[in-house]
């Protein structure tokens, strides 16, 4: 449904306002794309380490053009589908290799599943 925006403002003053304002705005930095195949395995949240998934991968890349090149080698080496690939390059093209979600940095997983500090 489309809807202008001074229809918009009439039916929902208050919101409106509220919009205009950007008061509690929050800033998104992560893209999520439905596939219609419901939650992967390698997709819902992990309480212990496992193997890394392409999403892992990605998020340890400086740039779109690391991030292009891990997609190739994952997939030259049959890791993901030519169909996977194809979806990742496609986000990574619009969004930016941080709409995976942040920059996981050296020592992330001792951090998040030792509880270890970084550089310990």
């Amino acid at each position: 449904m489309e809807i202008d925006e001074e229809t918009f403002r009439k039916l929902f003053p208050n919101l409106y306002r509220e919009m205009m304002r950007k008061r509690m705005s929050l800033s998104i930095d992560a893209v999520r794309q439905d596939t219609g195949e419901g939650e992967k395995e390698a997709e819902k949240p992990r309480d212990k380490p496992g193997m890394p998934t392409p999403i892992d991968y990605l998020r340890r890349c400086e740039n779109d053009q690391e991030a292009l090149e891990v997609i190739e080698y994952l997939e030259r080496r049959g890791e993901i589908t030519s169909q996977q690939a194809e979806k990742l390059r496609k986000q990574v093209k619009e969004h930016g290799v941080r709409s995976f979600g942040s920059k996981k940095e050296w020592g992330y997983y001792s951090t998040k599943y030792l509880g270890e500090k970084a550089g310990d």
